[in-house]
C-alpha cells in the first residue's frame, strides 16, 4: 500500500498525542537499543532519540516514501531509519525498548506476530504498542457499507478489512501476561475537535481510506470520496463556535499496552 507522508502529517497534533501518552509509561532508565516499528515519517522516533541520547534508536517502516521522508527530515547522532517488513521482522536479542504505534492493525494475524516479538525480547526489555479501537465507529462503518454497495462492491469487495482487525484490551493483556510481562493495558477515547470543511474525509485520506485510493483510479476515487463525505457529514455534523470557526467533533478510541519482561 502506498503512503503519502504529507497527507498523513495532517492533524499531527491529534495523531502524535497517543504516541506520547503511550511512551510516557515506559520507565526504562538507560536503554542501549530502542526500536520504533512502523515509524512512518519519523517525528515520534526522533522524540525517542532525544529522550534517550545514549541509546541507538532505529525507526523501521515498510513504506519507502515514509523512510525517505524520515531520513530527510529527522536527524540526530543516535538515530537511523531502515526499511523492514513487520510480517517477517524479529527484534534483536539486545533490544531494550520496542515501540509500535498505530501499526499492528494493518497486519492480519498481528497477535501471532506480537507473541513472537514478546518472546524474543530479553528479560528487562520493554514492549509498548497502541492500536486504534474505532473500527466500529461511523467513520469506518460507513466506509465499509459504501464499499459493499452495489455501485462499488465489484471493485472494492474485500479491500477493507473489518473483522478481527484489532483485539479488545483484555486479549492483549492476556498475551502480555502469558509471555511473562509486568504490564498494563488501557483504552482512551480522545474527544478530538477537527477544524474546517470535510475534516473526517481529510483524516481518513491519510489512513483508513488508503486501500480504497490504491484500488480505484483517480476519477473513481473522487466519486467514492464525494459519496463518503456526504455520509460522514450527517454522522459527524459540523457546527460553529462563538468566533465563527467551523468545527467537528470526532471521538477516537485508542487501545494501549505497555509491559516489561521479567
Amino acid at each position: 500500500m502506498k503512503w503519502d507522508p504529507k497527507q498523513y502529517a495532517q492533524f499531527s497534533d491529534h495523531r502524535d498525542r497517543p504516541f506520547h501518552d503511550l511512551t510516557a509509561r515506559i520507565t526504562a532508565g538507560d536503554p542501549q537499543l530502542v526500536v520504533d516499528l512502523g515509524c512512518g515519517s519519523g517525528p515520534q522516533t526522533h522524540s525517542l532519540a532525544k529522550r534517550w541520547p545514549a541509546a541507538r534508536v532505529i525507526g523501521l517502516d515498510s513504506s519507502a516514501e515514509m523512510i525517505e521522508q524520515a531520513r530527510a527530515k529527522q536527524q540526530a547522532p543516535n538515530l537511523s531509519f531502515e526499511m523492514a517488513d513487520a510480517t517477517i521482522w524479529m527484534p534483536d536479542p539486545d533490544t531494550d525498548v520496542l515501540v509500535s504505534n498505530a501499526m499492528m492493525q494493518w497486519i492480519p494475524g498481528h497477535r501471532v506476530l506480537m507473541q513472537g516479538w514478546l518472546n524474543a525480547l530479553a528479560p528487562g526489555a520493554w514492549f509498548a504498542a497502541q492500536v486504534p479501537g474505532n473500527f466500529g465507529s461511523p467513520s469506518h462503518a460507513l466506509m465499509r457499507e459504501l464499499a459493499d454497495s452495489k455501485r462499488w462492491a465489484p471493485q472494492l469487495s474485500g479491500v477493507l478489512r473489518h473483522r478481527d482487525v484489532v483485539a479488545e484490551p483484555a486479549e492483549y493483556l492476556r498475551l502480555l501476561l502469558a509471555a511473562g510481562y509486568e504490564t498494563e493495558v488501557w483504552e482512551t477515547t480522545y474527544g478530538q475537535v477537527l477544524l474546517g470543511p470535510e475534516p473526517v474525509l481529510k483524516w481518513v485520506r491519510g489512513t483508513a481510506l488508503r486501500p480504497v485510493l490504491d484500488t480505484l483510479d483517480t476519477d473513481e476515487a473522487a466519486v467514492f470520496e464525494s459519496q463518503y463525505a456526504e455520509l460522514v457529514a450527517h454522522a459527524y455534523p459540523a457546527f460553529e463556535d462563538s468566533s465563527g470557526r467551523t468545527m467537528t467533533l470526532f471521538p477516537f478510541r485508542r487501545i494501549f499496552m505497555v509491559g516489561r519482561t521479567l
